[in-house]
């Protein structure tokens, strides 16, 4: 699939990475092409770089490795744990310019620190922060908050030691400066008042006017085929195998095959998916030739050992694609840093989408959709984050409407996005 152009603003940014050594933290609201400076950065960059993320999926998304296999890392709390390292993965780490890691808002301050000291020990350079090694972090945390311990001791141990869990509160940046780049045109919404109102849902800082435009433009019918964005799997589940119930005629299973390291809550997409012709889906991939990307809807024309979706009047067969999962590795013989695929996950690039949790639409825009935040939003950044996938005031549907308590903001964000 082309990839895009980057914009001027966007290319400014991968320039100041590529010909500087500075850790820098590339922010910026939804739709300001944050993933696509990565994926530029990854295709073109003359740096030998590592790619990361906190979660599996997340990592799958940007074709890396999660921080806890790419550094060796132990799960939970680590402190000063012991880390081991073998002779291999200090060769490897030692064998990097820049390490990027996507998603850094779901970063812990502990992780961040572990990842401060992995690279310090591996690469032999305990003075320098990150063993001298080039950070560069991408996201946005007025849209995703780190996952709280849910040990006690944990918390404990947190509340004891760090202003907050924010990545942006570790130790290591009290010796070592981060440059914030905050990328403002916005590329997914052309409506100036929606990106203002979206801005200040952003922000926590909605007024009564605002409000009442969004519940206006929301309290209305919605169409038929609109996606529901909601907060919970139950809700999304419960409207999917509902709506595909209200659907006469045979249905087709499609079982993925999966080969080698993948752990069931990291699959890329439904381990046995379940279509019948008329079903609404999404894909979950972009198109080698562009006829569709990730995040687009369709319906099901057609099923009959594949399946053939119709997508804006036209219909395309549909393969199953193949999600590879890497691990980076070290070759002493070319001194090079390789990638190798570890496991493989094969099903039908598509997902059920009468409904998806607002979680799983990050990333992604849609013409219309109808936001459902159940009795209230539940974390920080949430309704932000469903507001924020939708084009236009025209394709926004509110199930209820938006209340005060759902705009919920971290004040540890803002302390940090003011100036620190």
């Amino acid at each position: 699939m082309p990839r895009p152009e980057l914009s001027p603003e966007q290319l400014a940014v991968y320039e100041r990475i590529e010909h500087t050594r500075e850790h820098i933290f590339v922010t910026g609201r939804a739709g300001t092409g944050k993933s696509t400076i990565l994926n530029h950065l990854a295709w073109n960059t003359s740096k030998i770089i590592a790619v990361c993320a906190p979660t599996g999926v997340a990592a799958l998304n940007v074709g890396g490795q999660t921080i806890h296999s790419l550094l060796r890392l132990p799960t939970g709390v680590i402190a000063d744990h012991d880390l081991d390292q073998p002779a291999e993965l200090k060769k490897m780490l030692s064998s990097i310019d820049t390490l990027v890691l996507d998603e850094i808002s779901m970063v812990s301050a502990d992780l961040m620190d572990a990842i401060d000291r992995a690279l310090r020990q591996a690469r032999g350079k305990k003075h320098d922060p990150f063993g001298g090694a080039q950070i560069i972090m991408f996201g946005d945390p007025f849209q995703l908050p780190p996952v709280p311990p849910r040990d006690p001791h944990e918390r404990a141990y947190f509340n004891d030691t760090y202003r907050s869990l924010w990545f942006f509160d570790a130790k290591v940046w009290r010796d070592s400066p981060m440059s914030i780049i905050e990328l403002t045109e916005v590329h997914r919404q052309r409506d100036s008042r929606f990106k203002q109102i979206l801005g200040a849902v952003r922000h926590g800082v909605v007024d009564a006017d605002m409000a009442g435009e969004l519940n206006a433009a929301g309290d209305r019918p919605a169409p038929a085929d609109a996606l529901t964005l909601a907060t919970t799997n139950a809700t999304v589940n419960k409207i999917n195998q509902e709506r595909l119930a209200g659907i006469t005629g045979g249905a087709m299973r499609a079982v993925a095959e999966v080969n080698g390291e993948f752990r069931e809550n990291t699959f890329p997409a439904d381990e046995v998916l379940e279509l019948k012709q008329g079903a609404q889906v999404m894909f979950l991939r972009n198109d080698p030739d562009g006829r569709w990307v990730n995040g687009t809807i369709g319906t099901v024309s057609r099923v009959s050992g594949t399946v053939w979706v119709e997508v804006d009047d036209e219909e395309y067969e549909v393969e199953p694609a193949v999600w590879e999962r890497f691990r980076y590795r070290y070759d002493a013989e070319t001194k090079k840093l390789e990638k190798e695929v570890v496991a493989e996950f094969e099903q039908f690039p598509l997902r059920l989408a009468w409904a998806v949790t607002i979680h799983k639409s990050q990333g992604h825009t849609y013409d219309q959709a109808v936001i459902d935040l159940g009795p209230r939003a539940f974390s920080a950044g949430q309704s932000y984050v469903a507001l924020s996938r939708v084009r236009s005031l025209e394709g926004l549907y509110l199930r209820r409407p938006l209340q005060p308590r759902d705009v919920i903001v971290d004040p540890n964000v803002v302390r940090f996005m003011q100036g620190r």
